[in-house]
């Protein structure tokens, strides 16, 4: 650990320490916490990405998504990093947490904002981002938008209803204000993907944060393209869109996808 500690201002390291952690894990956690006090912002930032639960592409360690005691403890001296970089790192490991721990993230999210800078609202609005998406009850509020959102949502048009696998679909939708004070909102859309087995599976994307008036009425619009990408491949049949505020499904329309030409 040492030499990654030396090798990581050249090159990444995160992978090559989690073997420690998952070995020696009291260990090398005490030497991860004395990492967040390095000069080298790039051996910080090793510190919280190399104990990330949810780390991309690496070795899975269960016993930091069954516990993440040791990896909030780490995080917690790390909030104020003054390298973006490091803060970053902070948050992203925060995300990954929120997947198996929501609650317990909101908490600390909630201890974090108390007096915090610029900075560190920043971490907890990037780290709670999967909260968002999933429209957990809690996480409104602690990001300042309306928590019981009074609106009404009708779509206007969708464009082509019919689409080949390779082509785009637009959408138009209203969305009207139904309350008697100002609301922040968060907008989003899901998709329910149709998979080879012929089951959906549901994915959020993001769309807009809109702060709007008593009564007022707006018109959004969306696209999605249903071109094949690396991460993604599309099945023919009938795919299932869902308008969102604040988490919750507010309106949902059709497309039906035929195979490509």
């Amino acid at each position: 650990m040492a030499a990654l500690r030396s090798m990581t201002p050249l090159f990444t390291a995160e992978f090559a320490v989690r073997p420690f952690i998952a070995r020696y894990p009291e260990r090398a956690f005490a030497l991860l916490m004395r990492w967040t006090r390095d000069e080298s912002e790039h051996v910080r930032r090793l510190a919280s990405e190399g104990a990330r639960p949810g780390l991309p592409w690496a070795t899975r360690v269960p016993a930091l998504i069954d516990d993440p005691t040791p990896v909030l403890a780490l995080l917690d001296r790390l909030k104020d990093d003054p390298a973006l970089y490091v803060r970053r790192s902070v948050a992203n490991n925060l995300n990954d947490i929120a997947k198996n721990h929501p609650d317990r993230v909101l908490d600390v999210c909630e201890a974090w904002l108390d007096g915090a800078s610029t900075e560190r609202r920043w971490i907890v609005q990037h780290a709670t981002r999967t909260l968002v998406k999933s429209g957990h009850p809690r996480v409104w509020a602690l990001l300042g938008f309306t928590r019981r959102p009074q609106v009404a949502v009708s779509i206007i048009t969708v464009s082509p209803r019919r689409v080949r696998i390779g082509d785009e679909v637009s959408f138009s939708f209203r969305l009207a204000s139904t309350a008697r004070v100002a609301q922040r909102l968060v907008v989003d859309y899901a998709a329910w993907f149709v998979k080879a087995s012929g089951a959906s599976s549901r994915k959020v994307f993001k769309l807009k944060v809109v702060k709007i008036a008593p009564r007022q009425v707006i018109m959004l619009s969306c696209r999605h393209s249903f071109r094949e990408i690396s991460t993604r491949t599309y099945y023919p049949g009938l795919h299932t869109c869902e308008f969102l505020v604040n988490g919750n499904v507010e309106a949902r329309a059709e497309v039906a996808l035929n195979p490509a030409r």
